[in-house]
């Protein structure tokens, strides 16, 4: 089952165009950063520190493919990346469900905000341009980073 899964999964990151891939990857920190959470509620550490590391993992992709200097936001959402990188290790480390909490919503309208522009680019864009393939990097990237890799 699991392989039909992971299939399912990659074949869907290599028809999404680079917001839709961007909105599952922000998702995909959100569900980590929740399962962290309860892990470290529950006692459990180091599946926490999995679930976190996971997200850190995520956040680092999404450092190296933003392109700061490309857009007048930029260097402010890098600064964003930065400071939620060093918290995800920070509740890692520690074991502070609190610090994985703010975390949390610190992405949460991040991520809403990536669900509405992408959904922008869906309704402004033609129907064959919905399901282009993304360069294969990216497509493997996302299925690693999305839990299928």
């Amino acid at each position: 089952m699991h392989s039909v899964r992971s299939r399912y999964v990659t074949s869907a990151v290599e028809t999404v165009g680079p917001a839709r891939l961007l909105t599952m990857l922000y998702d995909r920190m959100l569900l980590d950063v929740d399962r962290g959470v309860e892990a470290l509620q529950t006692g459990e550490r180091v599946e926490a520190r999995t679930h976190l590391q996971h997200a850190q993992e995520i956040v680092a992709e999404l450092m190296v493919s933003l392109q700061p200097d490309g857009w007048e936001g930029g260097e402010q959402l890098m600064a964003i990346y930065r400071y939620l990188l060093a918290e995800l290790i920070g509740a890692s480390a520690h074991g502070d469900a609190d610090r994985a909490r703010t975390c949390r919503d610190l992405v949460l309208p991040l991520a809403d905000a990536w669900h509405a522009a992408a959904d922008e680019l869906t309704r402004a864009a033609a129907p064959a341009a919905l399901t282009v393939p993304v360069a294969t990097t990216d497509a493997v990237m996302g299925a690693r980073l999305l839990g299928v890799g």
